[in-house]
């Protein structure tokens, strides 16, 4: 094992490999490592900012608020804001993801107004907590899982909350239609507003704070807290910077190495196969696989097949795959309209493909071993594999 790794990035995938490997960490936020996935829970008030610490580092403690602001290749020296440098022996870019901010009028290029805040880090988390109370009108903009979670989280603390969606359904790129109708259903029974096919035009803004949102339409919905949720976009300056291959994302190959061999890249920012995935599960896989290699052994990344899995106090649901069959598929639902409840499953030839439950979900660890292992599915019905309950 190389005796100097660095990691830049303290967020999923970087804390993972400082558990796995003594290593540097370099953290750009003031904070200790923590776990993104349940930021909404803390902004909902169900955990407080310590419950989702991550693990400690196996060596030194993360180096906290250091931002690296360029990498000397040839040298093997990280640059760093303080005008300290590190040296490497093996650098790890863990840099993650920034938030895609949308091009709306009022919105500006530097600093947002007041109230206005994207929802991706415990920083924006914090500040959204301090504006929220009972009664507090707050626009959601963006109907992803993470616009979704912030809607619910917000409607939680007493908040009058609009959601406002561009696409035709809520979290587009995990459900199906009867499925996303499922989740605006409950939405609305916790009192969110939910807007589909709905196009931000801009933000009206008063003394610095916003005001309003204004929709394509003309329509304005009155607003004292605006959250960006609009998608992320990989962090790739440095790799670019230092003359690395970058596309969407940094460019890696099975072990997760960049087109420099003493330069590795996990997580939101790296690229692998053609694929950026931005999931807390692949950043942990990819981490685990690099510790591998940078200990000698001999594994490799082959892509991740990832669940997504959001609980909403009554309503449950997981998401894996495909959940749009194409021509020739097999497809079955399974609806209870009473309860809540749906389940579907994509099958090409003998192959689980993609699946949607929401309510309950006792098949779901069944369904999941099936399709994240690719093997031929067992002869019994399809209609069985709806209905077994393997446990989650």
């Amino acid at each position: 094992m190389s005796s100097r790794i660095v990691v830049v990035g303290g967020g999923t995938a970087g804390a993972r490999l400082a558990e796995r490997l003594p290593v540097t960490l370099l953290g750009e936020e003031p904070h200790a490592p923590y776990n993104r996935v349940l930021l909404a829970d803390v902004l909902a008030g169900r955990y407080g900012p310590e419950v989702i610490a991550l693990p400690r580092p196996a060596g030194e403690p993360a180096r906290r608020g250091v931002r690296v602001t360029g990498i000397d290749r040839a040298a093997r020296v990280v640059h760093c804001g303080d005008g300290s440098t590190v040296a490497y022996d093996r650098l790890v870019l863990a840099t993650g993801s920034n938030p895609v901010l949308p091009p709306l009028r009022g919105l500006g290029h530097g600093r947002l107004p007041a109230g206005v805040h994207a929802f991706r880090t415990l920083d924006d988390c914090l500040a959204l907590d301090g504006l929220v109370r009972p009664g507090v009108r707050a626009v959601v903009i963006g109907g992803g899982l993470l616009g979704v979670s912030a809607a619910r989280a917000l409607a939680t603390r007493g908040a009058e909350v609009v959601l406002a969606q561009q696409g035709e359904h809520l979290m587009e790129r995990q459900l199906d239609p009867e499925a996303a109708e499922l989740l605006r259903r409950h939405l609305v029974s916790l009192g969110v507003e939910v807007h589909t096919e709905c196009r931000v035009r801009g933000l009206k803004v008063a003394s610095g704070a916003v005001a309003a949102v204004e929709l394509a339409d003309g329509f304005v919905l009155d607003a004292d807290v605006v959250v960006l949720a609009c998608g992320v976009r990989p962090r790739t300056g440095l790799a670019v910077e230092a003359g690395l291959d970058v596309r969407r994302g940094i460019v890696v190959d099975d072990r997760l190495r960049t087109s420099d061999p003493y330069v590795h890249a996990v997580g939101d920012c790296a690229e692998h196969d053609g694929r950026l995935y931005g999931l807390a599960g692949a950043a942990l896989e990819q981490a685990d696989v690099l510790a591998d290699v940078l200990t000698g052994g001999t594994a490799a990344y082959r892509g991740t097949r990832a669940l997504t899995r959001l609980s909403m106090d009554a309503l449950e649901l997981a998401a894996f795959g495909e959940a749009v069959p194409r021509p020739g598929d097999d497809t079955v639902r399974l609806t209870d309209a009473t309860r809540s409840a749906y389940r579907k499953v994509v099958v090409r030839g003998d192959r689980l493909v993609g699946g949607v439950l929401v309510g309950d979900l006792g098949p779901v660890g069944t369904l999941a071993r099936a399709w994240e292992g690719d093997e031929a599915l067992p002869d019994a019905p399809l209609l069985h594999l709806l209905t077994h309950d393997g446990g989650s």
